[in-house]
């Protein structure tokens, strides 16, 4: 009996994933973005456990790398998109600009598509078992929602142009499916040689949670990613 119960877990943590990536999507699309923030922490949160408890309690399943990319792309592609899509309701277009008010909203959902297609190659990808190749989803969805959160009233004043807004999705969906390698934050031991990359990631993070708020998530993404690309080159 207890094996039946366990072996239901992970399945189960990826369905309040999913669960929590459909109230980010209600909050997003509403433009509650402090509530489309916390659930999407809330997912990152279960997506995280649901591997390490399949992994624990060797609980794999037929339909559990299926179920899990299925949640992501919810949790982590159409929520920021619905993120973006209010924010570009939002938004001050001059006046040469006033007919792309309509349809420059709807560009927002680059990032679902480009999250799918990310999610599709990480599952058929072999060079992605230790660390990544592209932006993983969930750094993307927490970049948008911190940014969007934090910066609300910066992003919809005159000084954001939309223009700006639409490279900034089309620069995240580029890196979503890149072939730039990106480091895990998986720690199979705590020596310095062999995670230094990682705890200098995680050392510079600290300054940035005290300083910078509700954006600081944003900043974290950034530096990832920049932390990532010099890695790269120095190899």
């Amino acid at each position: 009996m207890a094996n039946r119960i366990t072996s239901h877990i992970p399945n189960t943590l990826t369905c309040l994933n999913l669960f929590s990536g459909c109230i980010a999507c209600v909050m997003a699309f509403e433009a509650n973005y402090e509530w489309a923030l916390a659930f999407i922490v809330f997912s990152a949160i279960f997506d995280f456990f649901d591997g390490m408890m399949a992994r624990l309690l060797d609980a794999h399943s037929v339909i559990g790398k299926d179920l899990d990319s299925l949640a992501d792309d919810v949790s982590f592609g159409v929520a920021p998109s619905l993120i973006v899509f209010s924010l570009f309701k939002e938004m001050d277009y001059p006046g040469i600009m006033e007919g792309a008010a309509d349809y420059f909203p709807y560009l927002a959902f680059l990032l679902s598509v480009f999250s799918a297609l990310r999610l599709a190659k990480f599952n058929n990808d072999t060079r992605q078992t230790s660390s990544f190749v592209g932006l993983p989803v969930p750094a993307n969805a927490l970049f948008w929602a911190s940014l969007v959160t934090g910066a609300h009233d910066w992003l919809v004043s005159g000084s954001f142009h939309p223009v700006y807004l639409l490279v900034l999705v089309g620069l995240f969906s580029w890196l979503l499916v890149s072939e730039i390698p990106m480091f895990s934050l998986k720690f199979k031991n705590l020596s310095w040689k062999e995670n230094k990359v990682s705890f200098i990631f995680l050392l510079i993070c600290i300054p940035l949670l005290l300083f910078l708020g509700i954006c600081s998530f944003a900043a974290i993404i950034i530096w990832y990613i920049l932390l990532s690309v010099i890695t790269k080159k120095n190899k």
